[in-house]
């Protein structure tokens, strides 16, 4: 989803396709509650530890890209998932299986696949309302997670401008479906000079991508995301390890929001700078330095 006109410039190459990053990580599926979850997984030996990691709203596996090659190579398995009902996850017609609850349940169940798979550790990853999912993953099943990231997600409900956005929503898929939100959403984005910027192949790689969305989906989680209660007491009494991460001009959950959660939750803060709410394709760099040091401290070689 688009940013505000406030956010921090970033400088986009002709070869910066992002989510198009080359990677060595394998499609495959792993088996969810509404069908299968189209993912992504470097494999390997995994001698120091799994990753799992979750997309935001209209997001997808490819958001996490950029990651995939550079993390396998300092010795992780790395899995990224399709929440349903996006991009190749299949997923229900009825809005009311989005819930956070329902998709924690698939992560979970991912989770316990990879578990035995490769044992300890697992270090679970949310982005931005893959964050909330992830949380509700971490309450169902603590015992599952050897440490837990929030990137560029908050403490509770979505408000501000992208909340506005979703106001939106409904009304236009009623009257157009899907491909009316996309163009609607495109008309919204080329106002912005870093939407221009983006490389063609990856601007349709967004639009294949966006309207592969499932409506019921889009739905459901735009209401799930608008309506998250604060949690922050309840992941703290679990007592994971959490690192709250986030770009430097995020335009979802402010800083100055996500950085009262990390001091309620007693986690690890860190700052990625030159980057806005997506760190892992803006500064792949960083966020690469950032997950690694936190994984390092939790699991010390």
């Amino acid at each position: 989803m688009p940013g505000g006109p406030d956010a921090v410039p970033l400088a986009i190459a002709p070869d910066d396709l992002r989510q198009l990053a080359e990677h060595d990580a394998g499609a495959r599926s792993f088996p969810g509650g509404a069908g299968p979850l189209a993912a992504l997984d470097t494999g390997g030996d995994a001698a120091r530890g799994t990753v799992l990691m979750v997309a935001g709203y209209t997001g997808s596996k490819e958001d996490f890209a950029p990651l995939l090659r550079p993390l396998a190579e300092a010795g992780f398995r790395v899995v990224a998932v399709d929440q349903r009902g996006q991009y190749e996850s299949p997923g229900p017609d009825d809005p009311a299986q989005y819930t956070v609850e329902i998709l924690g349940a698939d992560v979970v169940a991912v989770a316990r696949v990879l578990r035995e798979e490769s044992g300890e550790p697992l270090h679970l990853v949310g982005h931005s309302f893959g964050g909330l999912v992830t949380r509700a993953a971490v309450l169902s099943e603590p015992e599952l997670f050897t440490s837990f990231t929030l990137l560029g997600s908050g403490p509770s409900r979505l408000t501000g401008r992208r909340a506005e956005l979703l106001d939106h929503l409904a009304p236009l898929l009623d009257a157009g479906g899907v491909p009316l939100v996309h163009e609607t959403l495109e008309q919204v984005a080329m106002t912005d000079p870093r939407a221009q910027a983006v490389p063609a192949p990856t601007r349709e790689f967004y639009a294949r991508r966006f309207l592969a969305n499932s409506a019921a989906g889009l739905r459901g989680m735009a209401d799930a995301m608008l309506g998250e209660p604060d949690r922050v007491e309840e992941l703290k009494a679990v007592g994971i390890p959490v690192l709250v991460a986030h770009g430097e001009a995020d335009d979802a959950w402010l800083p100055h929001v996500q950085n009262d959660m990390a001091q309620r939750l007693g986690a690890r803060h860190e700052v990625i700078d030159n980057s806005i709410h997506s760190p892992a394709v803006e500064n792949p760099p960083r966020t690469l330095e950032v997950l690694c040091s936190f994984w390092a401290d939790v699991v010390p070689a």
